[in-house]
């Protein structure tokens, strides 16, 4: 009998283990990704797409640039990663198509600015082959300057790749340059200029490879891009010579008078102290947001039920954005052109040069829109689908700056290290940023906190398991707090701590964060379904809708959010046997001289990275910098490690944010020369990658001379930039300028007075910043002054006051100090000391800026100045030497 029974319970038990199984396997999300075994031409574009160049109707071809010039006619080197077919197996052909570069004007946001456009049109257009086919792209540089385009993310011969002074010298203005490459993989990427900064004024478009059948799914290809109205070169500029224009635009310069107006003022000078200006979440103030070349398009063919692929690419050159669709959830199927199980989300992130492939359904017979917003929610693009009444995503709030600040001031250490305060972030899967989201105060006025704040127990997920404090405890021990909607009882918890947890409000003893209300069910019931679990990934793979990324949720604590550690491959991505080795990468910065490098070093300080063919390569990044990077390996896909092991993601780019560690893994399949780089444009610019270079390679065609390519590529992050000021006076005129690059600076200022009582000043520096904050700046130069003053009086160091009559060499020291106060100390070839303590441009309002100077020649001055414009501001200062006065300041 006792048999019997066990048979029964065993059988009910796995009659209930089926059931659950085929309830969740209903659940989850599906999709086809298509199959290479057959062919069926694909044809489902909702929008045009270019039309290849048909033989016979080649246009003349004119001077070519490549240095092979019967490439056209050459069979070429296939990549040696992706897939290949056996010859004779496909019906494989060749794929011409003809891209004219040439200088435009467009008009967004009401001005006309120079760009660059591809077949007339910006984004150029989508260029489309199937896997198998040989590419044969015909690049006509009808501009005045040269040019090169890079195939991001694409898998070919090194001397195809595109990036200028590495892989190939620049395309010469009005000639021809010839790529070609065998097509040996499938998905979204796409093209852009890889020479100096014309990626941010239009040369760019979308690459679609189709599998050999492919989903008959309504398809868009979709581009995302930034516009200024300002030059790359000055965009440029303005960030090395820590110009706050962008700010002033953005309403974002976080000034004194807005601290004390927010009851900041405290975080403020906290923020100072350590040595630290405003913080942002982007750089560039943008005028405009666009998607396919438009802030708004409508395709109004689609009616309820509708599924609709959308192939987005971030082209934008230093944009992230927030994507929603106000029809319902997107389901996400790859990612860098790699395939994954489909994810359902509500929102994502998509960094600059990342790509997407995302389904929405059209829900009912209305128009729904599929929104883009940027990053620092200054603007945003959209798409609307389907016909009928519009139904508008929710715009996302302003950012509160200060709680942003206020978190990284309990970050940053005052050396200007960073802490990450016990924390081991990765795979995006904690936003550090959501501090600042308005929508998180708003869930918490509907109280929605069926999810805590920053999810379940983030810090012991990412401790692998460790159950930290308050283990076991139930609802029950707060029955005496206050109540939810529903009943629940709240508890307090620190965003930043989880761990950290209090039954009345506070501020979290670790990080000074102010603890935030939570529903205790939610807190218990959280903790119970963590419990007893060691491993990180069956911890993770819960909803973790609080922890991830929210900023492009409603007001609803439940949303989820897309991070990398939901991505798993559809198939297995285990690399082939080969010997490891291991790099580690740190990211750092320095935001006040808009300096990014890796570990310490920008690409024109460091030696070529090395490796072998056949070796497997696991990078480790840490960034220690304020700001997120998208980091982008040209030519090869890398895994990237989570939660599904032996089916990790495979992407090409991967955007790590402050304080994260990431893990990649690729295989050497290839040879020659490849870019490892920020693809935030002016970071990359600033220095921030390196270069991986195959040992034993063939000789590049294209660069034969590869050592005067690559000085000539170094030089980008070698460049100089000059910023000048001068104060057109009632009582004189003042000026100072720097001209300075990564490492040197040369420093000058001058005051000018309209007698010989007032003379003339002028002081020089050249020198070197040292150490990784750069902070310490040693210097030579001269001091030449003279004015017709009587009294004689002696230094605050008892010597000789020269400072009315001085023609002197000088050496000297200048130290950023708290508060960002300039402590210069000197001496001349006289023996003569100087110490003087200066700051400039403290902001007491958004646009009120004042600044003071004193030193031990008994010399000082204070003043003011209101900006007007990015050129102009109204000044007034007290100078002891020179007295009051009034006037213009122009600014450059």
């Amino acid at each position: 009998m006792k048999i019997y029974t066990r048979r029964f319970i065993g059988f009910l038990l796995l009659m209930l283990i089926i059931s659950i199984y085929k309830a969740n396997a209903q659940t989850k999300p599906t999709f086809d990704h298509g199959n290479n075994h057959e062919f069926t031409p694909f044809r489902d574009f909702a929008v045009p797409v270019a039309r290849p160049t048909l033989p016979g109707s080649e246009p003349p071809t004119g001077k070519l640039s490549n240095m092979e010039q019967d490439i056209a006619q050459r069979p070429v080197q296939a990549a040696g990663a992706g897939i290949h077919f056996a010859p004779g197996s496909i019906n494989a052909k060749t794929i011409r198509y003809d891209l004219y570069i040439t200088d435009s004007t467009v008009n967004y946001a009401g001005k006309k600015s120079k760009a660059i456009a591809v077949n007339g049109q910006l984004p150029g257009p989508t260029l489309v082959f199937t896997i198998g086919d040989t590419a044969l792209i015909y690049v006509h540089n009808n501009t005045d300057e040269p040019t090169a385009v890079h195939w991001h993310g694409v898998q070919l011969a090194n001397q195809m790749d595109g990036v200028a002074y590495l892989t190939q010298h620049p395309i010469a203005a009005h000639t021809t340059y010839i790529y070609k490459f065998p097509v040996v993989q499938a998905g979204t990427y796409w093209y852009h200029s890889h020479y100096a900064l014309q990626e941010q004024i239009g040369l760019y478009g979308a690459l679609i490879f189709n599998k050999r059948t492919e989903p008959n799914i309504p398809t868009i290809p979709i581009v995302l891009s930034d516009w200024s109205h300002m030059k790359p070169k000055e965009i440029d500029r303005r960030l090395h010579t820590a110009s706050d224009w962008f700010s002033i635009k953005k309403h974002a310069v976080q000034s004194y008078s807005e601290a004390i107006a927010a009851g900041k003022f405290g975080v403020k000078l906290l923020n100072e102290w350590k040595r630290m200006k405003a913080m942002d979440v982007s750089d560039v103030y943008y005028e405009q947001f666009l998607l396919n070349g438009s802030p708004s398009s409508k395709l109004q063919k689609f009616k309820a039920g509708d599924k609709v692929r959308l192939r987005v690419v971030n082209g934008a050159a230093s944009t992230y954005f927030w994507l929603k669709f106000s029809g319902g959830k997107l389901m996400v199927v790859a990612s860098d052109g790699n395939d994954v199980m489909p994810v359902m989300v509500d929102d994502m992130i998509i960094g600059p040069s990342e790509t997407y492939d995302i389904v929405v359904t059209i829900p009912s017979n209305k128009s729904y829109q599929f929104l883009a917003t940027a990053e620092d929610r200054t603007g945003a693009a959209s798409l609307w689908l389907g016909s009928g009444r519009a139904v508008p995503a929710k715009s996302l709030g302003r950012l509160h700056y200060f709680e942003g600040m206020k978190m990284m001031n309990a970050m940053m250490r005052t050396s200007g290290k960073m802490d990450d305060m016990g924390m081991s972030m990765t795979l995006q899967t904690m936003d550090m940023n959501k501090v600042m989201y308005p929508e998180g105060e708003q869930a918490a006025a509907h109280k929605s906190m069926s999810i805590p704040a920053m999810g379940m127990d983030e810090k012991q997920k990412m401790d692998m398991g460790g159950l930290g404090q308050n283990q076991g405890h139930d609802a029950s021990q707060y029955r005496d707090n206050k109540s939810d909607a529903n009943g629940a009882a709240i508890i307090y918890r620190c965003p930043m701590h989880p761990a950290v947890e209090s039954d009345k409000p506070g501020k979290c003893p670790k990080c000074g964060m102010d603890l935030e209300p939570v529903s205790a069910k939610a807190h218990t019931q959280n903790r119970s379904a963590s419990h007893g679990s060691a491993n990180i990934g069956s911890e993770m793979d819960m909803d973790m809708a609080g922890m991830q990324n929210s900023g492009g949720a409603d007001s609803n604590s439940s949303s989820k959010t897309l991070n990398y550690n939901m991505l798993q491959a559809t198939h297995s991505t285990v690399l082939p046997k080969g010997p490891w080795r291991t790099f580690r990468f740190e990211l750092t910065g320095n935001m006040n001289r808009y300096i990014w490098t890796i570990n310490n070093k920008t690409v024109s300080e460091a030696d070529k990275i090395l490796i072998k063919k056949g070796e497997n390569l696991r990078i480790i990044l840490y960034n220690n910098s304020m700001m997120r990077h998208p980091m982008h390996l040209h030519g090869h896909d890398f895994r990237l490690l989570n939660q599904y092991g032996d089916r990790a993601p495979m992407k090409n780019v991967v955007d790590i944010m402050p304080m994260e560690t990431d893990t990649l893994e690729f295989n050497a399949s290839e040879s020659g020369d490849w870019f490892f780089h920020c693809h935030i444009l002016y970071h990359m610019m600033s220095g921030m990658g390196r270069i991986f270079s195959y040992q034993d390679s063939i000789v590049n065609p294209e660069m034969p001379h590869p050592e005067m390519g690559y000085k000539m590529l170094k030089m980008d992050d070698r460049m100089f930039h000059l910023k000048a000021e001068n104060d057109f006076a009632t009582n004189g005129n003042d000026g100072s300028l720097v001209y300075a690059n990564t490492r040197w600076a040369f420093q000058g200022e001058w005051r000018l007075g309209y007698n010989n009582t007032d003379g003339y000043e002028v002081e020089t520096h050249f020198g070197r910043y040292l150490d990784q904050m750069q902070w310490l700046f040693p210097y030579v130069g001269v001091d030449w002054r003279h004015r017709r003053h009587k009294q004689e009086e002696k230094s605050l160091f008892g010597q000789s006051n020269t400072k009315d009559d001085r023609k002197v060499f000088h050496v000297g020291m200048q130290y950023t100090l708290p508060w960002l106060m300039i402590l210069d100390g000197s001496v001349d070839h006289h023996g003569y000391f100087r110490m003087q303590l200066s700051r400039e441009d403290i902001p007491l309002t958004p646009r009120l800026r004042a600044s003071f100077m004193v030193n031990s020649d008994r010399e000082y001055s204070f003043g003011g100045k209101y900006i007007l414009t990015k050129l102009f501001s109204v000044s007034s200062h007290y100078d002891s030497d020179m007295g009051w006065g009034a006037g213009i300041t122009l600014t450059y």
